[in-house]
């Protein structure tokens, strides 16, 4: 039953004004017909909705976010488990979740023309596990930037939401699913009406049915469907977390990069289409070293058979190398842990330790960091080829934020159309591997046309600092904010500790005691976790990777499948000592 929530309605006013402004924009700037301005108005709606019942909220709760409080409970949920999950059902429920989105990353858009589709995400289709042209184009983009979003603000204060209050929490929980279907609108209408282009077929049906709207109508299918994907795995990560074993967020990356990796190791297949040959080899690693060292010939080994090998695409030896680097390093960092001493209050001589892993933010802080790059990159090419964008005063067409070649430049330099070529996008613009930096830096002529578009070798060399410097401290800020927003802080630590009978040898039993104790760990690993997955994503993708995936990706693929044998053997645990359970649900 819904909740009456007090209202001030005089706020009603302005947000009309603000609601009748921006209209006028989309008509000004964006040339729309009556129609086409009519279905914008119904999309924005819902949203200066949201806005008013923010605003407009007078309860007597500090937090504005209440007004949505009964829009956040009316949305679909997957409902926790009221009783204990067996281990074979978590299994079984986790195996049939990563199936259903293997399955769906093979279901293509209907009515999508493939092959004059662009993919804006092109460079991190690892980190939002998705396929172009699928029901998961979005992939979990949109989950990813909600989250970000809310960490932001939450962090800011600007929510005003105490997160180790359980009503704020649900709230905030509930505000973030709102906020998901927002953003899935967000990514996918731009990319509808950008660079997701219609089969001429189902434009010619839709003219038949509404005659000079079949272009729009197509689009709006296209967005239906992008959005029935997208919301699909956001109630499937629900589904693994309520009912399976760790997050299905991390599941479907690892899972889509574990496929990249293998493929990227061992295919036998030609890197080209043609016959297998010294110059079209196979685009495996491993196969490609096999066949060049059974038909090299000693001239082509002196000419450019070497290099290829090492450095040349798609999967060089280089890659490779490291690939097995970079997983050896998060292995380590991943079970290296400080560990505290603790005893129980009730049991004379029961003592243990509690341990807090050194990359104590997980992988959570550098997929916030990449999807943050991800949208920057959308965003600047939006706003440089757009339409209705590239209007807009100040950021429409804007080479400071970001410039990019046209379709034809871009067939003709044999680069991707979303590659940037100046402006903030460049700097940011993630390498991926030496090709893209390195070797520009030492031979410019050769790499000027492809990858330095007419900078300096010094502009490149800033490019690599630049990226390498976002990473890292974004991925730092974003580590502090995740564990203050996931109750992994020193205070909430503290009281799960001695919720339990725990308590640290030497030290009274007080909460602010423990507290100040945990104190003196928890930033600061929590601050070098985040510095050092952000270092190790930057340097994997500065070094390069197999199967063509981010360096991000190989990280987070890593760390995750060493979690999720973590959390199978805590399940086992649990399942064979009932006892140990009530620790891990207080945990």
């Amino acid at each position: 039953m819904s909740k009456v929530i007090q209202r001030n309605k005089r706020t009603v006013v302005p947000v009309i004004v603000v609601f009748a402004l921006t209209m006028v924009m989309f008509w000004y700037f964006g040339d729309l017909s009556p129609l086409s301005l009519l279905i914008t108005g119904l999309i924005l709606f819902p949203v200066f909705g949201m806005l008013y019942l923010v605003v407009s909220y007078a309860g007597p709760k500090k937090s504005k976010l209440y007004g949505l409080e009964n829009l956040a409970a009316k949305l679909p949920a997957v409902k926790k488990a009221k009783g204990h999950v067996q281990f074979k059902h978590k299994l079984i429920w986790t195996l049939l979740i990563v199936i259903l989105y293997f399955v769906l990353t093979n279901i293509y858009i209907y009515g999508l023309n493939q092959s004059q589709t662009i993919d804006v995400f092109a460079s991190f289709r690892a980190i939002f596990a998705g396929a172009q042209g699928s029901l998961m184009d979005l992939g979990i983009g949109p989950i990813v930037t909600a989250s970000i979003v809310m960490q932001l603000f939450a962090g800011a204060k600007i929510f005003n939401l105490d997160l180790t209050n359980s009503d704020d929490k649900a709230l905030y929980q509930g505000v973030q699913k709102i906020l998901v279907i927002v953003m899935i609108f967000v990514e996918a209408i731009p990319q509808a009406f950008g660079y997701l282009v219609p089969d001429a077929a189902l434009v010619t049906s839709m003219n038949t049915f509404a005659p000079g709207y079949g272009d729009f109508l197509s689009k709006a299918i296209i967005i239906i469907q992008l959005f029935f994907g997208s919301y699909l795995v956001f109630l499937m990560d629900e589904v693994v977390s309520k009912y399976g074993i760790g997050s299905g967020i991390s599941l479907f990356i690892a899972a889509g990069v574990s496929q990249q990796l293998i493929t990227g190791t061992f295919n036998w297949n030609p890197a080209n289409p043609g016959p297998l040959s010294l110059i079209n080899p196979p685009a495996g690693t491993i196969p490609h070293i096999f066949y060049v060292a059974i038909y090299g010939t000693a001239s082509f080994m002196q000419g450019q058979g070497l290099g290829a090998l090492f450095l040349g695409s798609p999967n060089p030896v280089i890659a490779l190398i490291g690939t097995l680097i970079i997983f050896f390093l998060v292995a380590f960092f991943q079970s290296s842990k400080v560990e505290l001493p603790i005893s129980h209050e009730r049991v004379r001589g029961a003592r243990g330790k509690y341990p807090l892993q050194l990359l104590y933010a997980s992988n959570i802080p550098v997929i916030l960091a990449t999807a943050l790059l991800a949208n920057v990159s959308m965003w600047t090419l939006l706003f440089w080829s757009s339409p209705v964008l590239s209007h807009i005063p100040l950021l429409g067409h804007n080479a400071l934020l970001g410039s990019y070649l046209t379709s034809a430049q871009a067939t003709a330099s044999g680069v991707s159309y979303t590659t940037p070529t100046g402006g903030l996008a460049y700097y940011l613009f993630t390498p991926n591997g030496l090709t893209d930096w390195l070797m520009p830096m030492v031979s410019p002529a050769q790499y000027q046309t492809q990858v330095l578009f007419n900078h300096a070798a010094w502009e490149e060399g800033v490019h690599v600092i630049v990226f390498l410097g976002f990473m890292i401290v974004a991925s730092t800020i974003f580590a502090k904010f995740w564990i203050e927003t996931t109750n992994m802080g020193a205070a909430s630590v503290a009281k799960q500790i001695m919720a339990q009978g725990m308590q640290i040898p030497g030290f009274r039993r007080d909460p602010k005691v423990l507290e100040k104790v945990l104190q003196k760990y928890i930033p600061v690993i929590t601050i070098f976790s985040g510095a050092i997955v952000g270092l190790l994503a930057a340097g994997a993708d500065l070094i390069g990777t197999v199967g063509q995936t981010s360096g991000t990706g190989l990280l987070l693929a890593v760390g995750i499948v060493i979690q999720t044998y973590e959390a199978i053997g805590r399940e086992q645990i649990m399942e064979m000592h009932p006892i140990i359970r009530q620790f891990f649900a207080g945990a």
